[in-house]
């Protein structure tokens, strides 16, 4: 018997659009360019042909069109895994529920979503401007730990050698680390540095940096930087890519990751004029995409 889902847990707006994002299942595309920021969603669909759908609630702002023909839609997320764990829940929802029964689709719809970000490098080789592909990553915040399945999409192997060699302090929320969509680490292999990306729950104390707040454990992001696991390294801190590569990999969506670095954590610099490389990034990301 199919479960119906409560309205206060599929929770719609007046206009029959899901609650955070305000979109109904027919304004989003098959293939999904995630962005914190909202202005870089204009970035981004500033380059399509056309446009279909254009709608903005709070931070969270989407934009459907085509570019060379294919159907894309462009949603910011805002900061952080929370904010992930809202818009990915609901686009699978409105990928795969039937609103009007409540009851998930017999069919699932299976999406593609590609995070496009800004990092900070954690290796004195990569320098600004660097692309990198997010294979693995390590959740710091904890998130995917409150999903049943976890244990069946996690890459438990690195996990258990991250606490060996890590040993991050038991107050901390557990690690997870999983790792992205194979057929798109495959291709977005050529132009980019494959690694492992440290996911932090905070841009502050949680990513090493200090203003007047000391970090607990000073040494933790010298820690991560140092661990490899098969043949790969801790290449750069950002604050999305473990929820939304754990997430899809729970609903059965395709995820992955690419950030422009804009700091260099170990040579202690960072370029904040930086839109034109993220435009470098944006441009190289939808080429790749209609090929």
């Amino acid at each position: 018997m199919k479960r119906t889902i409560p309205a206060s847990e599929l929770i719609l707006n007046s206009d029959g659009s899901i609650f955070h994002l305000h979109l109904h299942p027919e304004q989003i595309a098959d293939t999904i360019l995630l962005v914190g920021d909202p202005g870089r969603v204009e970035t981004i669909a500033s380059r399509f042909e056309t446009r279909d759908a254009e709608v903005s609630n709070r931070e969270f702002r989407t934009v459907t069109g085509t570019f060379r023909g294919k159907r894309l839609s462009v949603v910011s997320t805002g900061i952080g895994t929370d904010n992930i764990d809202i818009v990915l829940t609901e686009l699978d929802a409105l990928a795969n529920i039937d609103f009007a029964t409540r009851t998930v689709r017999p069919q699932l719809r299976q999406l593609t979503l590609l995070r496009l970000g800004t990092c900070g490098a954690l290796q004195p080789d990569l320098e600004i401007g660097s692309l990198i592909f997010s294979r693995t990553s390590i959740g710091m915040d904890g998130l995917l730990n409150f999903y049943a399945g976890r244990e069946g999409v996690c890459n438990l192997a690195m996990e258990q050698a991250l606490l060996e060699q890590v040993r991050p302090d038991r107050r901390l929320a557990t690690p997870y680390c999983i790792d992205a969509d194979a057929r798109l680490a495959d291709l977005f292999h050529r132009g980019t540095v494959p690694g492992i990306t440290i996911s932090a729950p905070g841009f502050y104390a949680p990513q090493g940096r200090y203003l007047r707040l000391a970090p607990e454990d000073p040494t933790l992001l010298e820690r991560l930087a140092a661990f490899t696991f098969n043949g790969l390294h801790v290449t750069n801190c950002e604050m999305e890519s473990s929820a939304v590569a754990g997430l899809a990999a729970l609903m059965g969506h395709r995820a992955g990751t690419i950030c422009t670095v804009i700091a260099q954590r170990v040579a202690h610099n960072s370029d904040t004029d930086y839109m034109a490389l993220v435009g470098h990034m944006i441009d190289r990301v939808l080429e790749r995409l209609t090929e």
